[in-house]
């Protein structure tokens, strides 16, 4: 048996980010180690934490998502990195694209984001 999934949470809105963490600490297979609001915190989180996988809101106060995953790739490469955001537009699809990372609609649920955080961690179903 696998250990849990651990997983960094980088979304600046703090009841979207708690209630994230509580929806997913549900599941036994994923750990949410630590949540940050903003993503200039991620990279140096992503390494103290050792995270499987940093799910990141692209539209962030300080830094956007594509620096956000340059920034881990450099200090935590084994990391897989998801982009979550509230429009999902051709500029984030796009972002996504060019960073190789997959995006997941904030309407689009806990499951859909679960799964695709299982299939980048290597434990789809």
């Amino acid at each position: 048996m696998h250990s849990p999934i651990r997983i960094l949470l980088v979304e600046d809105n703090e009841v979207f980010r708690e209630s994230l963490a509580f929806l997913l600490g549900a599941y036994e297979d994923v750990d949410v180690v630590g949540a940050v609001a903003l993503g200039g915190e991620a990279a140096r989180t992503a390494v103290e934490l050792q995270t499987d996988v940093v799910v990141v809101d692209y539209r962030l106060p300080d830094i956007d998502g594509a620096d956000v995953a340059r920034e881990i790739a450099a200090v935590r490469p084994e990391a897989a990195i998801v982009f979550l955001s509230a429009s999902v537009g051709l500029d984030t699809t796009e972002a996504a694209r060019i960073a190789q990372v997959p995006l997941v609609g904030k309407d689009a649920g806990v499951d859909a984001l679960l799964d695709v955080v299982r299939t980048v961690a290597g434990r789809a179903a």
